[in-house]
């Protein structure tokens, strides 16, 4: 509401001393506000002024546009320079100023007639405050969905090159165990028993690699905030472990790595979901592989941390991750700028992070430049 004392003035006359006085609903600060009021009334012959009021609760844009810290406020809009009187002792601090709040009026006769902020656009004020946060928030989501576009847009690019490899190598896996079944009676086939599992191996891993892209794409396009399901179930994690390094072997072989593994047998049964942790340690065996150089090493071990907790480690002997990007290679879409070269997304531990902690264990990374990188990560136990 507004106050006015001005007994000769017109709409289109500016009242010089103009005033906003901040409330709130709380009982407390009533007898403060009526204070205010009827020394303010009393005054109204004195000088004329302005007054509006103004409730923080309806109005929460305009006390942050004048930066309240506290209620009842008092804001001299006009004459310049504004002036913010707050406090227990407010009424004390009107009492000291209004005096020279008078004399600095009889001095505003030079003043341009459009140079100040009018109490009477205190609405206007508070629509552009509401517009000003929506066009913000406006251009934040437009920022979003211009990144999202730009990150499909790379996924469609990627996925035509990086699924053209393992494609081919399961297409000619298949087609070659197609001519050898074809292969008319009384000819011998040229394809040994050991040379056919070796080929169903190939084409069964190349399929995985597919299926592991595919996924990996497909949780990346619903974004960090949609939810991850889990279904969690009595897990040999061992057995899980060793089947992932079955499935991979042949990419091992073909850098000739080393593999070395410590998975003991008498590991307890964890309580996770089976596929989620798959997707955990082929995106980070995938990793080491990519990473670690021909001829290099790569360790496999699982170790009973805990009572509670069951902790995997992969070690490679790759170039390691720099210091400064050891938290940030978790998060989403982040590549180091060595890998901008290579095949992936940068989603790959995104999403084991996603998986690990929605299983409440933790997963990280200790590594040294240029001495390759060991990434842990921890499931629970399973509890009778």
């Amino acid at each position: 509401m507004t106050m006015q004392a001005h007994p000769n003035s017109t709409p289109e006359t500016q009242v010089p001393l103009q005033i906003l006085l901040f409330v709130d609903q709380r009982p407390v600060s009533r007898e403060q506000i009526r204070q205010i009021r009827d020394f303010l009334k009393d005054r109204s012959a004195e000088c004329p002024f302005e007054l509006e009021v103004i409730d923080v609760g309806e109005q929460p844009y305009l006390a942050e546009h004048y930066r309240l810290v506290a209620t009842p406020t008092l804001i001299k809009l006009r004459p310049e320079p504004r002036q913010v009187l707050t406090g227990s002792d407010l009424i004390a601090q009107l009492k000291n100023w209004w005096s020279r709040w008078q004399r600095s009026i009889e001095d505003l006769t030079e003043t341009p007639p459009h140079s100040e902020t009018s109490a009477s656009s205190v609405g206007h004020s508070t629509e552009l405050i509401k517009l000003s946060d929506e066009i913000f928030q406006l251009k934040r989501e437009n920022e979003d969905l211009q990144a999202q576009l730009h990150f499909k847009d790379q996924i469609i690019s990627m996925l035509a090159h990086d699924l053209r490899n393992p494609l081919t190598a399961a297409s000619i896996a298949i087609e070659t165990l197609e001519i050898a079944h074809k292969k008319k009676d009384g000819q011998p086939s040229r394809l040994t028993p050991e040379m056919t599992a070796n080929l169903l191996k190939h084409g069964r891993s190349q399929i995985r690699t597919i299926d592991r892209m595919i996924t990996d794409i497909l949780q990346a396009a619903r974004g960090t905030s949609a939810e991850l399901h889990i279904h969690p179930e009595k897990l040999e994690l061992g057995a899980l472990c060793q089947d992932v390094i079955w499935d991979l072997s042949d990419r091992i072989q073909a850098k000739q790595q080393h593999l070395e593994t410590d998975i003991p047998s008498d590991l307890p049964i964890v309580y996770a979901d089976a596929e989620r942790v798959r997707q955990v340690i082929v995106n980070i065996l995938d990793n080491a592989i990519k990473y670690t150089p021909n001829g290099g090493t790569i360790q496999v071990s699982i170790l009973h941390r805990t009572t509670q907790k069951v902790q995997v480690s992969i070690q490679d002997t790759g170039p390691g991750v720099p210091l400064e990007n050891r938290d940030r290679i978790f998060e989403d879409h982040y590549r180091l700028q060595r890998d901008v070269g290579q095949e992936g997304y940068g989603i790959g531990l995104s999403l084991c992070q996603r998986i690990v902690r929605a299983h409440y264990g933790q997963i990280w990374v200790d590594s040294v430049a240029n001495q390759g990188s060991c990434f842990h990560f921890t499931l629970p136990v399973f509890r009778q």
